[in-house]
């Protein structure tokens, strides 16, 4: 029994040391993470410059590495560094809480917009856009909420970013500063092996096998990494859903989602390296936490970020349709993700699918029914959180009930869910009976073809700002919205002791054919692009390496070997530095 609690408290203390960065000053790197991370000679990425998409709105606002090194080079020039300045103080406006919009929209008209020769903003900012500007600022202070509203800037926004996206994404095309990305990519494509990374303790069990912590080693970031063995999925035959489940995750891009950051394969598993949450899932926090329930503020908090996440998956036309507790999670900071998308499908446009899947108590009526549906079955499971967070327990099955399938089924059908006055609020209860409609047409979120926006519209969400939410930035709203409800304990292992998870048993009967290496080929593709830049900015790697010459010019594995050899020839990227000083000596 000792060596038990024992191997469980090295288990927890070598994982919480590396959570924390390992103590030391390289925070969880390995001694050897520059070498990892060493940058190709620019001649080695003259495929990647041949072949990469050249589109600047996936290079210089989707890409996180993209974006910095196209601020850098927007930097060098004047008029360029005016635009990048203006959007992001209109950035800051959309986001900003309601009361604060005034005097931030005039600080941004009388910086940029006032005196147009001297701001420097291009052509493409027409003098109709600036009046209507003008007219909107005149209204009096009562009809802010009208005049004032997140779209104030949105035309002049449009066209600052539709000039950035011709000549001067051309001329980025052409710096230093696109071969420095194309060696970012270089690395972001070599192969990624379980050597990239350190494990650490089992977390818990997924379908086809355990879920376990790991760090890569190179950066020090932790992630989960669910383990799908090989055998259990051939048995099971459950190729197609795991490959589903791996292709929609490093399609979504979202905060409230959680990230696909790797995909590889051992001998015997396929492996999702995925964001790790470690604050446990909301069923834990409902029901092992004291009262069952949580009170409104905090419910209000989850249910607004649940509705985020439904909203980014619904807008890539994927339904999830396994809403519950137990697969929302919580990370070091009290935000939630939703996580486990086993079950999530993409629709085509313009159809609807049918299937009968979830978990008993959530499925929506029409799932139930096996009728054909779109995206209303997460709204209804939207309802039946938001209730279980509220009454500590499911709107149609109590806590542990002994009830058949069949009866909490009828229930789900035709019975109309109760509520305790003392839990539930005015909105509460307006909010969950609007989202727990039986049919369709009538239900939060569904109505005339309506969808995440008319559910954050609700009175429910009144003191939520869903734009200051959705970028991660506090206050997220008025008070107590001024920050998360809950905060986790950094020094908590919010999982069960390392013995008490069950272990799988050995799956027998099964061999891997040479056949089935086709299917892992489509699963095993390495890293995903948008996760490992961010991974490589949030742990300072990129400040560390991105480094140019002492003088800011090309450092020597951004210049070609025969300019390298001939100080004196000057050649593409002697040329274009020279031009870049000039731009730079200007600002």
């Amino acid at each position: 029994m000792m060596d038990m609690e024992l191997e469980n408290i090295v288990a927890n203390t070598v994982y919480l040391k590396a959570r924390e960065g390992g103590g030391g000053k390289r925070k969880g790197k390995s001694k050897k993470w520059r070498e990892m991370l060493r940058f190709p000679h620019i001649s080695q990425t003259e495929e990647l410059r041949r072949t990469i998409e050249k589109d600047y709105t996936s290079i210089c606002e989707e890409q996180p590495i993209g974006q910095r090194l196209f601020q850098t080079f927007c930097e060098t020039k004047r008029e360029l560094s005016i635009c990048r300045e203006c959007l992001q103080e209109m950035k800051n406006y959309e986001e900003a809480l309601w009361e604060d919009r005034r005097q931030m929209a005039q600080t941004v008209y009388d910086k940029y917009l006032k005196d147009r020769n001297e701001s420097r903003l291009p052509a493409d900012v027409t003098n109709e856009m600036i009046e209507g500007i003008e007219e909107r600022l005149k209204a009096p202070p009562e009809c802010d909420q009208e005049k004032l509203s997140q779209d104030l800037f949105s035309e002049i926004v449009s066209a600052i970013t539709n000039y950035l996206s011709n000549e001067p994404f051309k001329e980025f095309l052409d710096s230093i500063y696109f071969s420095r990305f194309l060696q970012w990519k270089w690395l972001e494509r070599q192969p990624v092996t379980k050597n990239t990374f350190r494990q650490y303790r089992v977390l818990g069990k997924g379908g086809f096998g355990e879920v376990c912590a790991c760090q890569v080693r190179s950066s020090g970031k932790m992630y989960a990494c669910k383990r799908l063995e090989k055998k259990r999925i051939k048995k099971r035959k459950g190729e197609t859903m795991a490959l589903n489940e791996k292709q929609i995750l490093e399609s979504v891009n979202s905060r409230f989602v959680v990230s696909l950051g790797y995909a590889y394969e051992t001998k015997d598993a396929l492996n999702l390296v995925l964001t790790i949450m470690n604050g446990g899932d909301l069923k834990f926090h409902i029901h092992n936490m004291g009262e069952p329930g949580f009170n409104l503020d905090r419910t209000i908090f989850y249910a607004a970020e649940i509705t985020c996440g439904l909203a980014d998956l619904h807008k890539l036309r994927i339904v999830y349709r396994d809403l519950k507790p137990e697969n929302i999670l919580l990370d070091d900071h009290g935000h939630i993700r939703i996580s486990d998308l086993g079950l999530a499908v993409k629709i085509p446009s313009g159809e609807k699918i049918k299937g009968r899947v979830g978990t008993v108590g959530y499925m929506a009526p029409e799932v139930v029914r096996n009728e054909r549906y779109e995206m209303s079955p997460d709204w209804w499971g939207l309802g039946c959180i938001i209730y279980e967070m509220l009454a500590g327990q499911a709107p149609f099955r109590k806590r542990k009930e002994k009830v058949k399938r069949e009866e909490v089924d009828r229930r789900v059908k035709e019975d109309t869910e109760a509520y305790n006055d003392k839990k539930f609020s005015e909105e509460a209860k307006s909010i969950c009976s609007m989202l727990l409609k039986k049919d369709v047409k009538e239900r939060l979120g569904c109505r005339n073809g309506s969808c995440a926006s008319d559910v954050k519209a609700h009175d429910f969400f009144k003191n939520i700002n869903f734009s200051r939410l959705e970028s991660g930035k506090p206050p997220f709203g008025n008070t107590p919205f001024d920050k998360v409800p809950f905060e986790l304990d950094p020094h908590a292992v919010y999982a069960k002791d390392v013995l008490d998870i069950e272990q799988f048993s050995t799956v027998k009967g099964v061999t891997i054919e040479a056949k089935d290496n086709d299917f892992y080929a489509k699963f095993a593709t390495g890293s995903v692009s948008i996760p490992w830049q961010q991974e490589i900015c949030e742990t300072a790697v990129y400040k560390d390496l991105n480094v140019f010459s002492p003088d800011g010019g090309p450092s020597p594995d951004l210049i070609p070997y025969d300019e390298q050899n001939n100080p004196n020839k000057k050649g593409f990227f002697t040329r274009l530095f020279g031009r870049q000083s000039c731009c730079t000596s200007d600002k």
